[in-house]
């Protein structure tokens, strides 16, 4: 936990000395294919939000080289002195109708053909572009030559100055056959005033800062009452209090991880990979930490018996699901229009938490019905609220998750990336305020032990669980009958435990 705190203090003083990052990156590119699209060969050079500024914001070309084979060399005349035209063409999102065309309503064409050169007045050979309505400038095209029979070609110290407010994509576009099997390599910098941090990813900078704080703040709440009533604490309250410490190490080490980015321009794989493991690691241990608290650990049960090989390992699964899908969605993304994750991916993630919500729902009923049943009315009020607040928390994320695809299919060319940020951020929002939820129903008091399970003495909250235990231990592992005698009469609650004797059998 000390540790934590350094870790995140520091961060928050580096926060204040450098100030709010905007966005930019640096693009690397190590021997890059051209792929064939229609009648043109293509390569992506990047997509980023940019902020206007006339003499900061910009697109800088830094030794990019093209490598055409020998065989293109040579279908090329060694008469000629300048072959092989690449274009580098930056545009606008919303000028993006502006680079190609169709003649007579056909299939649109990136490259210049006979017909269009008719139509539009275009000249064959070379891209299709028309001067943005707005700025005669735009989209911005970059050409390129191999000289006589050289099998590269540079584009070196060429800066686009960026003015307008926007998401920009670069690409490089050959439309000469014979350049088939064309690479490229390289770097361009996409810089704004004050960093190199993609435009979408800047806010969630500031975001994790607060987040620290808030986490700061909670750890300290929670930390002093823990130490306060160290003699009454639960093993519930411990994982909670390593949630919370994952939580702000979590944040903490994302926004060390932008800073770098910020401060640099690239994302070294080793520390993303570090900080997408903290965050596995912290929702899986929160999900389990979920789920054991809906089975009553510690309330109903002083452990989880038979079912804990089955709560581990569903927890290993789930880390490594969640672990993939993260690492490919972060892992060496500088775009603000990245690649989707693959479905392989995705599915196993979603199936998982599916799962541990059923299965969580499921505890909490069976939970509560041995609370009611005991007539426990502090802890069945204490678990009433807690599912309440699970409740509300899985409508909410099942409406974001809907708003979330109406959002990703309304915006397919990220125009809206200035609030983009949002769609990261309510995840984190909504698990730490489920976390708040459990730290002030499971606070650390002076009466801490009076919830908490017991298996020595006999009284009225936990009288109705040893004889239920007792029950299991003599081989009634099925419907279990509860007859509980109390001074003013018999009562008899039969319900339905077969998991619960099945575990405590075992245990």
């Amino acid at each position: 936990m000390d540790l934590t705190l350094l870790v995140s203090s520091l961060c928050v003083l580096l926060a204040f000395l450098r100030g709010n990052g905007v966005e930019g990156s640096i693009h690397t590119y190590h021997f890059e294919p051209f792929k064939e699209v229609g009648n043109a060969f293509l390569l992506s050079g990047g997509s980023e939000g940019i902020v206007a500024s006339h003499r900061n914001s910009y697109i800088k070309f830094d030794n990019i080289t093209f490598w055409r084979t020998k065989e293109a060399a040579d279908l090329h005349s060694s008469m000629e002195h300048s072959t092989g035209l690449i274009q580098a063409i930056v545009f606008e999102a919303a000028d993006r109708d502006d680079i190609g065309g169709s003649a007579y309503g056909g299939t649109r064409s990136i490259c210049c053909t006979p017909d269009l050169a008719k139509t539009t007045g275009c000249k064959q050979g070379e891209v299709i572009r028309r001067p943005s309505a707005l700025d005669l400038n735009w989209p911005v095209v970059l050409p390129t030559h191999f000289n006589g029979n050289y099998l590269s070609a540079k584009l070196d110290n060429q800066k686009i100055t960026i003015s307008k407010t926007g998401m920009y994509n670069l690409f490089f576009i050959s439309c000469d056959p014979k350049l088939r099997g064309l690479t490229m390599s390289g770097k361009t910098v996409w810089k704004n005033p004050n960093g190199y941090l993609p435009g979408r990813m800047a806010p969630l900078m500031t975001f994790y800062v607060f987040m620290s704080l808030t986490y700061l703040v909670l750890i300290a709440i929670w930390f002093f009452q823990y130490m306060r009533f160290w003699r009454e604490i639960m093993p519930i309250q411990n994982w909670i209090t390593l949630v919370i410490a994952l939580g702000l190490l979590e944040m903490t080490l994302w926004y060390c991880e932008y800073l770098n980015f910020n401060h640099v321009g690239v994302r070294p794989v080793g520390i993303t990979t570090w900080v997408v493991t903290v965050g596995a690691v912290r929702k899986t241990v929160s999900r389990l930490l979920i789920l054991s608290i809906s089975m009553g650990y510690g309330v109903v049960r002083p452990t989880l018996g038979g079912l804990t090989s089955k709560v581990l390992l569903l927890g290993v699964t789930y880390f490594f699901a969640t672990e993939s899908l993260d690492f490919a969605e972060n892992v060496g993304t500088i775009n603000d229009i990245s690649g989707k994750a693959r479905l392989f991916l995705v599915l196993p993630a979603a199936f998982l938490n599916s799962f541990l919500i059923l299965w969580i729902f499921t505890s909490l009923s069976r939970t509560l019905e041995i609370l009611q049943a005991k007539r426990s009315s502090v802890k069945l009020e204490i678990y009433r609220k807690f599912t309440n607040a699970l409740a509300v928390s899985v409508i909410a994320s099942v409406a974001w998750i809907g708003y979330e695809v109406y959002f990703k299919a309304t915006d397919p060319f990220s125009e809206r990336w200035q609030s983009a940020w949002i769609i990261t951020a309510f995840w984190d929002i909504l698990a730490f305020l489920l976390l708040c939820v459990v730290c002030y129903l499971w606070a650390p008091s002076q009466s801490s032990q009076r919830y908490a399970y017991s298996g020595e003495t006999v009284d009225e909250d936990d009288e109705e669980t040893q004889s239920l235990a007792k029950g299991a231990s003599e081989g009634d592992i099925g419907m279990v009958k509860v007859d509980k005698e109390r001074s003013n009469g018999g009562s008899a609650n039969p319900f339905s435990l077969d998991e619960e004797g099945e575990e405590d059998k075992r245990e």
